[in-house]
């Protein structure tokens, strides 16, 4: 039996519980809603720590593989994307206790839990020998992470806009209430910005080591390297918006959506054309 898969298969099932409950809670006043949220976000990260233990097993049964995470795959890679958004939400709501926020941020845990599960290959496979190497538990663990944070990132992005759609409308919902602020929407979101930006920069640099330990360049233009970089761009870009041009709110939101965007197209686009990082192109 595939405990991985099996574990995997139940934290899908919390996190769908979880995004369900946060969509009541979107629209309901009782903070039981919330709390159920949060207990069954909590079960299916227990779950998934599980899930990626019982692969890390698996892929260890290697000899080759021996010292190595199990994100090499596609399973993996959308598996780890899945438990760090969990992670970084789970941590952001236990400071914050937005509550509300859940609706937003959750559907895409549930969303890339369940596409590892539909169209990703589980199968263990060996590592070729260029990935053979230690920094294989550094750099992509470190990109994907910073990825997850973005993703949350997104998700208060969305309800800043939703709040300000509210907030000018002749006739504002029960929404606009139970909403937080557009200032502290527009905060915290700068706030996941601000710590995820220097992660994303050091997954760059460890990348480009990684690649002169491998091939003996640092940089070599591949889809994937260039579109990391366009992504580190557009942050950088509104992080200088920020501190320098004053910019908030909705403006800056739509910054941070395009980085975003080529979050989303540097993890799961670029891999369509990249012969290095080819996770679904069969080519890394």
């Amino acid at each position: 039996m595939n405990y991985e898969v099996l574990f995997l298969k139940g934290a899908w099932a919390f996190y769908s519980l979880a995004t369900a409950a946060a969509f009541v809670y979107l629209y309901n006043k009782d903070e039981k809603w919330s709390r159920w949220m949060f207990r069954l976000v909590a079960a299916g990260l227990a779950l998934h720590l599980a899930s990626f233990g019982f692969g890390m097993h698996y892929f260890w049964k290697i000899p080759d593989n021996r010292y190595y995470f199990p994100i090499n795959s596609f399973f993996g890679a959308l598996s780890f994307l899945s438990l760090a958004t969990v992670a970084v939400f789970f941590v952001i709501e236990s400071r914050h206790q937005l509550g509300i926020l859940g609706a937003f941020v959750l559907p895409w845990a549930a969303i890339g839990t369940g596409s590892a599960l539909i169209f990703a290959n589980p199968a263990v496979e060996g590592l070729v020998p260029a990935l053979q190497n230690y920094w294989i538990n550094i750099h992509p663990v470190i990109l994907m992470t910073s990825y997850a944070a973005f993703g949350n990132a997104f998700g208060v992005g969305v309800a800043l806009l939703i709040q300000e759609h509210q907030i000018k409308s002749r006739k504002p919902s029960e929404l606009c209430y139970r909403l937080p602020s557009i200032e502290e929407l527009d905060n915290l979101n700068y706030r996941i910005i601000v710590w995820a930006f220097p992660v994303l920069t050091v997954g760059i640099i460890m990348g480009g080591i990684w690649a002169y330990s491998a091939w003996g360049r640092f940089w070599g233009w591949d889809p994937k390297e260039t579109w990391a970089l366009i992504t580190a761009l557009v942050y950088a870009g509104y992080l200088h918006m920020r501190f320098v041009k004053g910019l908030r709110g909705k403006k800056a939101v739509y910054v941070s959506m395009v980085g975003f965007a080529c979050v989303l197209f540097t993890f799961l686009g670029v891999n369509f054309l990249s012969p290095l990082h080819g996770y679904l192109s069969g080519g890394g």
